[in-house]
């Protein structure tokens, strides 16, 4: 199965959530000559299935799209589909947090509410099979803490935990996160998927 990703720490997360499936994940990085994918769409949904789709034509094999960000409600969403370049072109995870700590500069805690978001969409060479979404709820810290996990992790607070995702680390992130929520939903498609290509 293809993952549509270039982003390592992402395809990493990915395969450590899908542990177990019975299926062998590549990513863009073993089909140098697929084309390139233009996330436009105005969902993280849109995008998920656009890549899904585009990827699963071109390597004829089963393939998993993922588009994921942040919402914070203070921002009236932002940066939610423009997450990965926040703060632009040449972005960097440090230069998104710095941007999005600096916007909120003068937001008090408790309205500080975020939720990550992800959407998972799953397609083989005729098409989009299926599409589920799933979300995290937090709140964004004063500052960055942690080390583990990457984008906005630093400074997405569990409530629960008082901590952020990046001090949580992978092993408590793994079955709370958005991604988990929508993997978990994914894996039962890629089940029958993977069910249907041994018995076929």
């Amino acid at each position: 199965m293809v993952v549509a990703t270039k982003n390592r720490k992402k395809l990493k997360e990915i395969k450590e959530i899908l542990a177990g499936l019975g299926a062998k994940l590549s990513s863009l990085a073993d089909h140098p000559a697929a084309p390139r994918i233009i996330e436009n769409g105005k969902t993280f949904k849109a995008n998920a299935i656009k890549k899904a789709v585009k990827i699963a034509r071109f390597t004829k094999k089963l393939t998993l799209g993922e588009d994921s960000g942040l919402c914070v409600e203070a921002l009236e969403g932002k940066p939610g589909v423009y997450s990965s370049r926040f703060s632009g072109k040449n972005k960097s995870d440090l230069q998104n947090n710095l941007k999005l700590l600096k916007m909120l500069e003068a937001v008090p805690l408790k309205k500080r509410k975020a939720y990550y978001a992800c959407a998972v969409a799953i397609a083989d060479a005729r098409g989009l099979i299926g599409v589920v979404e799933g979300r995290c709820s937090g709140l964004i810290g004063f500052k960055q803490e942690g080390t583990a996990g990457f984008g906005y992790d630093p400074l997405f607070v569990i409530p629960k935990y008082k901590k952020t995702f990046a001090q949580l680390g992978i092993r408590v992130k793994h079955k709370m996160s958005h991604r988990y929520h929508a993997l978990e939903k994914a894996r039962k498609i890629l089940e029958k998927c993977i069910e249907r290509t041994k018995s076929g």
